[in-house]
């Protein structure tokens, strides 16, 4: 870390460490006088990220919450949609998505819940980024549970179900299963490709290895990583379309019509029927991450600063903590988003 915050060119730093490293991190960043952009999880609790905003407010620099899908095109186009007004007011919002999180190999620190490892540290900061930029931001209220299926190396939940509701009353449903035994690409009739269909053989064995235990996990995450030298592609079954991934299908239920995502941008419904609205960029976050990043960096507003962050943060461990408590979770650290 030291040779990077001395060097002259680096103007910004990505933090994409351990999840309860990046406070301590992005405080040496900021001393250093650079700018952070911080992966999800923002942070293991909202003292973290208080620590994190207040670094980076006293040296000057700018704080980015990074890595969630509200930065994909689709969902900010989505947000358009529901500011025009073309479809009457927002009633609701619901987000189902399907993944295999929990069969990707994995180091201890990613699976274990009191580093800021495990699914709802980890994922559910993508949808409930997403259901707050389409409901305006302000959380009033969660309610949520975690389920936790024993499987070998994971002792943390994979499957999660909250429901959100925020201040003007807009309900929203969300709903994760990351333990692979479906994909969302079989929700949409575009999704099923030979490409897609052979990489669900992996995550299916490497489930049976678990089981066994026989995974090597640290030789799949070498992999799997960037850069590595015994890579594998991360993504190996893109095919230019738009299929659910860790946000999943979302969709926005308002007064005059419906909007969700198509394989080339929207599916907007009104009462003339269905029009698909192309996306340039579609499925790509980072095509509007790095942009927010360079205009944060240049004085200009920004969406998903620090308390964007931090609010996020604590839909996420609301949804821990109801779980635990059975009980609703009422929020006091929300910010509406951005116009």
């Amino acid at each position: 870390m030291g040779g990077l915050l001395s060097d002259p060119e680096v103007e910004a730093v990505w933090v994409s460490t351990p999840s309860h490293l990046h406070c301590e991190h992005v405080a040496q960043i900021a001393g250093a006088s650079r700018h952070a952009v911080v992966e999800k999880p923002m942070a293991t609790s909202l003292d973290e990220c208080q620590r994190m905003i207040e670094a980076c407010a006293k040296n000057n620099v700018v704080l980015t919450a990074g890595g969630a899908r509200s930065f994909d095109p689709a969902f900010v186009a989505m947000r358009s949609v529901i500011d025009s007004g073309r479809l009457g007011r927002l009633g609701g919002l619901a987000a189902w998505a399907y993944t295999g999180w929990i069969l990707r190999p994995r180091e201890p620190h990613e699976v274990d819940v009191s580093q800021g490892g495990g699914t709802v540290f980890n994922q559910a900061p993508h949808p409930v980024d997403v259901l707050r930029l389409l409901g305006g931001g302000l959380v009033r209220s969660v309610r949520g549970a975690t389920v936790e299926f024993p499987l070998a190396g994971r002792p943390c939940p994979g499957y999660i179900n909250a429901c959100l509701q925020f201040e003007d009353g807009t309900p929203a449903t969300l709903m994760y299963d990351g333990y692979g035994y479906m994909a969302g690409w079989e929700l949409v009739p575009w999704g099923e490709t030979p490409a897609r269909l052979s990489a669900a053989e992996g995550p299916m064995q490497y489930r049976k290895a678990l089981r066994a235990g026989t995974a090597d996990e640290y030789g799949g995450k070498e992999r799997l990583r960037f850069g590595s030298d015994r890579g594998e592609s991360r993504f190996p079954d893109r095919d230019g379309n738009w299929t659910p991934m860790d946000a999943g299908i979302v969709v926005a239920a308002c007064e005059r019509g419906r909007i969700r995502q198509s394989a080339s941008g929207l599916y907007v419904y009104d009462d003339d029927g269905r029009h698909d609205e192309l996306i340039a960029g579609l499925g790509d976050n980072r095509s509007n991450e790095v942009p927010e990043l360079r205009a944060a960096m240049d004085r200009k507003p920004s969406l998903h600063d620090g308390w964007w962050g931090m609010a996020t943060m604590e839909v996420v461990l609301a949804i821990m903590h109801s779980a635990a408590q059975a009980a609703e979770i009422r929020l006091s650290h929300q910010v509406p988003v951005k116009r």
